[in-house]
C-alpha cells in the first residue's frame, strides 16, 4: 500500500502536468457554454450535460444537432461514433490498468479524455504505471473541475454578452487536439487513424446532420485498428 506523501505527490503531478490542457480546454469550455445557451439549451440542461457526458467535441456536436433540430436517434448516434475513438485510447492503457481494481477502472475510464489521455499515456510510456491510478486520478479530477467551471461561465456569458459565441473562440478546441495529436504522429497506427480520418473529412464535407465527421471518426478508428493489428501479426 503506497504511503499517503506518495499517493499526493503522485495526485499533485497528475493535476500540474495536466495544466497546459487545461488551458487550452478553457475557451472550449467557455465556447461550448455561451453556444449551448445559443441553441436553446436552458443552464441546468447545460451544466448536466458537462457534468454527465464530459467529452467536449461530443457535447459540442449534440448542441450543434439540437439546434439543427436532428432526431434523437441521429444525435446518439453521431456522438457515439465520435467517441469511438476512446476504444484505441482504452486499448492503449489497458496493460496498465489491467491489474487495478473495477471501483479504480469505471470512474477512470468516465474521466478519460483526450487530454488526461495524452498526458498519462506519456508519463506511463516514459515512467511506468507505479502510482499510476493516483497519477491519472490528479490527471482527471483537474479536468473535470476545469471544464466545469468553464462551462458555467460560458453560460453566464452566454446569458449576459449578445453574440460571444461568434468570437471565434472555438478555434481553442482545434489547437487543443493538434496539440495532442502531434506527438503520436510517430505512432503507425496513429499516424493512419490521422491521414484515414482527414481524408474522409474532407472528401465528405458539407454532407447534412455532421455525417462527414462521423463517417471520418469510423474511417479513423478502422484505419488505426487495421495498422495495430498488423503490427501485432509482425511481432508474433
Amino acid at each position: 500500500m503506497p504511503s499517503l506523501p506518495d499517493r499526493r505527490r503522485w495526485l499533485l503531478d497528475g493535476a500540474r502536468d495536466t495544466v497546459p490542457m487545461m488551458v487550452g480546454a478553457a475557451p472550449f469550455g467557455l465556447i461550448f457554454g455561451t453556444l449551448a445557451i445559443a441553441a436553446g439549451l436552458s443552464p441546468a440542461a447545460t451544466a448536466a450535460m458537462s457534468l454527465l457526458v464530459f467529452a467536449g467535441s461530443s457535447q459540442f456536436i449534440a448542441v450543434s444537432l439540437v439546434s439543427a433540430g436532428a432526431a434523437l436517434p441521429v444525435i446518439w448516434l453521431t456522438t457515439f461514433v465520435v467517441n469511438l475513438r476512446h476504444a484505441l485510447y482504452s486499448a492503449t492503457l489497458l496493460p496498465y490498468a489491467r491489474p487495478w481494481p473495477l471501483a479504480w477502472r469505471w470512474p477512470l475510464a468516465f474521466w478519460l479524455t483526450d487530454e488526461t489521455f495524452a498526458v498519462v499515456e506519456h508519463r506511463f510510456r516514459s515512467l511506468g504505471a507505479e502510482g499510476g491510478q493516483w497519477y491519472w486520478l490528479g490527471s482527471s479530477l483537474s479536468m473535470y473541475l476545469n471544464w466545469q467551471l468553464w462551462t458555467l461561465a460560458g453560460v453566464a456569458l452566454g446569458r449576459s454578452v449578445p453574440g460571444l459565441d461568434r468570437l471565434g473562440l472555438d478555434f481553442a478546441m482545434v489547437a487543443t487536439f493538434a496539440a495532442i495529436v502531434a506527438p503520436q504522429l510517430k505512432k503507425r497506427p496513429t499516424l493512419a487513424a490521422a491521414l484515414a480520418a482527414g481524408a474522409v473529412a474532407l472528401l465528405a464535407r458539407g454532407l447534412p446532420y455532421k455525417l462527414d465527421l462521423m463517417l471520418a471518426a469510423l474511417a479513423g478508428v478502422a484505419a488505426g485498428m487495421m495498422v495495430e493489428r498488423g503490427q501485432k501479426r509482425e511481432a508474433a
